[in-house]
Formats: C-alpha cells, sequence, structure tokens
C-alpha cells in the first residue's frame, strides 16, 4: 500500500508544462518549448582522458570495473592498485563531475555520476566517460539512465556475444535538456524523490533478507530437532549438530546417498536440438538450454522431480540441492550430482541436504560468489538419521507447507520492490524528457 500511496501522490501533484513544441528527433515525440535537443557530443565530451601504455608503473590508481557500479548505488567498490598490477583494459582517466556508462549492452544499469574523485579513479574501457560542458552533471546523470536513452544505446549496440555501442555512435545520440537552472532543479527534484523510493527499496530488501534469515532458521530446526518441542534430547557428537531428539542417530551423508557427477561436454559438442543438458544456470529456472546428441547412460539422466545438487555454484542461488522441475528427458552437466537416496525419504533428504548447504556456505566464510565442495567432503558431513519413515514425511511435508508461506511473502516484498524501481525510472524518464514539471516542487 506504501508504494500505492507514494507513487498516487507524486502523480497527482505533477503537471506537465504549459506548452510544447515537436522535437526534431521522432522517437522523442515533443519536448517544451523552450527546451533544446542535442547530441551529446555537443553537450559533453565522450572519453576524453585516458592512461598511456607508458603510464609509471608504480603510479597508485582506483581501478573500478562493471561489477563496481550500479546506476541506483553509484561505485560500490574497486581495488587499489598500482598502474602495473591493473588491468589492460585499465585506462580510462575519471574527474569529478564526470558520468560514467557502460557500453556493453549486458550491463547498461552501469551508470553512475562521480561526486568526488580525490583518488586516481581509472575505470575499464567497458566505460564511456561523459564529462559535461555544457550540461549539469546531476541532470545528465539522471538522463543517461532514462529508458529513451538506454533504448537508443541498445539499438545501436552492435556484435554478437558481447554486443556494444562505439564511443563515437554513443557521442551521437541526442539529449532532451532545458536551461542549466533548470537542470540543476531538475536534478535536485530527482535527487530528492528517489532517495525516498530507495530508502523504501532498502527496507524492503530488508525484510526480504529476514524472512530469509527465518526460513533458514525454520529448515534447520526441522531437520536438526523435530517437530516436537518437548522430545527428549541427546548430545549428537556433532558440532554443526548440536543436541538431537534422544531416538535419533547420525550418520555421514555418503552412506544416504550416491551422488552421482554429471557428464562432461565440450562447447564443441554442444548443439540447438537433441536432449537438453542440465547446467548450473538451469537448476533455478534458467530456460536457456544447451542440448547434445550425445545418447548417455541412464545413471546421467534426469526426470521431473529427481533430486540434484549443485555442488560448485553461486551461495545462495545455485549452489546445493533442488528438486528437477522440468518434464521430459535431460542430461546432467559436470558439477551437479544427480543424488539417489538410500534408505530415506527423497522428500525429508532435500530438507537435510538443505541444511547442510546453509552449513557448508557458514564454513565457507568469506568466500563470495562460488562455493564449491568435492564428493568426499560432501560425503563426509553427518546428518541426523530418522529411523522413523513417517516421521520424515511429516518432517518434509511442514517444512513444503510452511517455507511455502515465506517464499510467498518475498514474493510479494518483491513485486513491491519491483513497483518501486519501475516508478523511480518512470519519475526519472518524465522529469529529463520535460514530460512533467518539477519546477515548482523546488522552488
Amino acid at each position: 500500500m506504501m508504494t500505492d500511496s507514494l507513487g498516487n501522490g507524486l502523480l497527482r501533484r505533477l503537471t506537465p508544462y504549459p506548452a510544447y513544441k515537436p522535437s526534431p528527433v521522432a522517437w522523442l515525440e515533443e519536448v517544451p518549448v523552450h527546451w533544446e535537443v542535442r547530441r551529446l557530443k555537443y553537450l559533453a565530451t565522450v572519453n576524453d582522458e585516458a592512461l598511456a601504455e607508458s603510464t609509471d608503473p608504480d603510479v597508485e590508481i582506483a581501478y573500478v570495473d562493471i561489477g563496481n557500479v550500479d546506476s541506483v548505488e553509484g561505485i560500490t567498490g574497486g581495488e587499489e592498485l598500482v598502474f602495473e598490477d591493473a588491468p589492460s583494459r585499465a585506462r580510462r582517466i575519471v574527474r569529478q563531475g564526470d558520468v560514467i556508462i557502460s557500453t556493453v549492452r549486458t550491463y547498461l544499469r552501469a551508470i553512475a555520476r562521480i561526486e568526488a574523485a580525490d583518488a586516481n579513479i581509472i575505470v575499464s574501457t567497458g566505460f564511456a566517460v561523459i564529462r559535461p560542458r555544457h550540461l549539469d552533471d546531476g541532470f545528465i546523470a539522471y538522463a543517461l539512465r532514462a529508458p529513451y536513452f538506454v533504448e537508443r544505446v541498445v539499438a545501436h549496440s552492435v556484435g554478437v556475444s558481447y554486443p556494444a555501442i562505439n564511443a563515437s555512435d554513443l557521442a551521437c545520440l541526442d539529449i532532451a535538456f532545458p536551461p542549466f537552472a533548470e537542470q540543476r532543479a531538475i536534478a535536485a527534484y530527482l535527487d530528492r524523490e528517489t532517495s525516498k523510493i530507495d530508502a523504501l527499496v532498502a527496507k524492503k530488501e530488508r525484510l526480504i533478507e529476514l524472512l530469509q534469515e527465518k526460513r533458514i532458521a525454520l529448515i534447520s530446526r526441522a531437520v536438526t530437532r523435530g517437530l516436537d518441542p518437548d522430545a527428549p534430547m541427546k548430545e549428537s557428537g556433532v558440532d554443526w549438530l548440536g543436541e538431537i531428539p534422544a531416538h535419533w542417530g547420525v550418520k555421514q551423508l555418503k552412506h544416504l546417498a550416491d551422488f552421482i557427477n554429471g557428464a562432461a561436454f565440450k562447447p564443441s559438442e554442444w548443439r540447438s536440438v537433441g536432449t537438453p543438458i542440465i547446467r548450473i544456470q538451469n537448476l533455478n529456472g534458467g530456460v536457456d538450454f544447451n542440448h547434445t546428441t550425445r545418447t548417455l547412460p541412464v545413471k546421467y539422466s534426469a526426470q521431473r522431480g529427481d533430486l540434484l545438487f549443485g555442488w560448485s555454484g553461486n551461495r545462495g542461488t545455485s549452489f546445493g540441492p533442488f528438486l528437477w522441475w522440468r518434464d521430459g528427458e535431460h542430461y546432467v552437466n559436470q558439477h551437479i550430482f544427480k543424488v539417489i537416496p538410500l534408505g530415506v525419504t527423497k522428500e525429508w533428504f532435500y530438507w537435510a541436504l538443505r541444511a547442510v548447504t546453509f552449513h557448508v556456505e557458514q564454513q565457507a566464510h568469506g568466500i563470495i560468489g562460488m562455493v564449491h565442495i568435492t564428493r568426499d567432503e560432501l560425503g563426509s558431513i553427518y546428518i541426523p538419521l530418522l529411523p522413523d519413515i513417517s516421521e520424515q514425511a511429516a518432517i518434509a511435508e511442514f517444512l513444503e507447507q510452511e517455507t511455502a508461506k515465506l517464499d510467498a511473502l518475498v514474493n510479494k516484498v518483491s513485486e513491491a520492490i519491483e513497483r518501486l524501481q519501475e516508478l523511480r525510472a518512470a519519475i526519472i524518464s518524465a522529469a529529463v524528457t520535460g514530460r512533467i514539471d518539477v519546477r515548482e516542487e523546488v522552488a
């Protein structure tokens, strides 16, 4: 409801300019009568400065790559290096007031305004450095984020595997703009309104974190303690388990399932037809499949409902257990185990492996991104062993129901975040194209 009220409140009080004129570029339609439309190269320089190859190797730089930039958060990281240790693509010099924009289509969200440049900031050649000459840097930073500009960047991108826009083509894209004082007013207005939206997004993202923490705790407790809070307990003898119900035992994973590693495929063997190959990115629902025309033993085959384990994947996403979700025959790629439970139910074992995954990720402290575990390391982990199949079924059913409730809440909050982000983009677009008049809002 807060999302809707915020959006409706903004829309109610914002009005268009008194008069408009046709834009000289068809895709922009019309602009306020006192605005201008000119190519970016007449308003700013593009890639004005670059380090020479002869730069002193001991010069200290702050190197910023694509992964360190976000259009909302700005520059979120970087490396302090001497030039000799920097990647060969570390070339673009950045100054205070510059705006950097990714020229690679895949990373178009990488747009940031440089508000302070005390250090020698150098960015990857995957960026274009825009240095305003006749534009306010705050205004142009928002203008470059506007959907109309991003769409033009996409349209002018070239290449197949790594599509990007050439700097000369970027410089020829058009920008609509008002007089300088009004540019500053628009930037100030957008700073204020987007900060409100960003604060709401941050709160909702924190709520998702709390819900996910609750989900982890729920699974871990049910798997290691059971559902009866009054059950007699005993020490398991396993550090990560602590106490378990007195009638349970413990056993290593290798005695409770076969972990069959997937088949290895060379890129040259990938086809557009044949049997789909399950890769790490497919475990979470990704539908971009490679195929093979090879015929493999059934042990490499997976059907809907089969239990798989990504043993080399991304923390919190593709590492850990998954119940396969598609109909038809698929082959399992390397880096994924096909799991065949022995003497335990597949449903309960899935949740037990989910608890193991949390434990493994905690042990991999400090590792960001990929998490890796070998078959021997995984097989040596002890988990509770429930002798009663009906108790396994009860735990699995409980966790299925309770995590579904939490997942529904996460989805609801995620949808609210998406609406806020859409509102943010819409306000920026409307302000920098003259669809709304915000001058009185900052008067």
